[in-house]
């Protein structure tokens, strides 16, 4: 069993890496294999509706990060993503990267379970918790609890360690995850009938 972590902030080894990485460290413990990848500081290209993927299979920009976060997918069992908060939202790239991934990796992300970490300097943590969340509630993928909400609190550099409870609550969510993927719960046999997909607006 593996977990895939995505690191959200341009900083490789900041408050956000620091908190995903007590979650990595309770996974680990139990008997469960991690990776941590960072989305760096390059640009990433938003979903532009092109409809190409749909056509292709993968997204048309195909550049470096989407590639490599897609390939590994493949592999995960579970799927955790880390972010700062801005302005009460999660990065601008990292939301970039996953609407493109939740629209073009939808088999490679359906039924494994999924979670989000937030990290805040004082506030805006819960609006951002609420938008990460909102990927997984429209792909199919059981939402991970903790003991409270995933968001650690710090600014400067290593800060989010002092934040003893928000690091239990990483160690708790870690811990939760393994329990579920050990139990065989989300093992293709046991998932639901499927129906067809139905589309529709306000118009018709």
């Amino acid at each position: 069993m593996k977990v895939l972590l995505v690191n959200g902030s341009p900083h490789r080894e900041g408050n956000t890496f620091l908190a995903l990485s007590e979650v990595a460290r309770a996974l680990q413990t139990e008997g469960v294999d991690t990776e941590i990848v960072s989305i760096g500081t390059r640009p990433i290209p938003g979903c532009i509706a092109c409809g190409q993927c749909a056509k292709l299979g993968y997204c048309a920009f195909n550049d470096d990060r989407y590639v490599e976060i897609r390939e590994k997918l493949a592999s995960a069992d579970g799927l955790i993503v880390g972010s700062p908060v801005y302005f009460a939202g999660p990065n601008g790239s990292l939301c970039a990267l996953l609407d493109r991934l939740f629209v073009s990796c939808v088999d490679r992300l359906a039924y494994k379970p999924a979670a989000a970490v937030v990290v805040c300097r004082r506030g805006g943590a819960s609006a951002a918790f609420d938008r990460l969340n909102k990927y997984f509630t429209i792909t199919n993928m059981p939402v991970v609890s903790s003991q409270y909400w995933n968001s650690v609190h710090g600014r400067l550099p290593g800060e989010v360690i002092r934040d003893e409870e928000g690091m239990q609550v990483m160690r708790v969510l870690g811990r939760n995850m393994a329990r579920l993927l050990k139990s065989g719960a989300l093992a293709s046999e046991h998932r639901p009938e499927t129906e067809p997909r139905l589309t529709t607006n306000f118009i018709r």
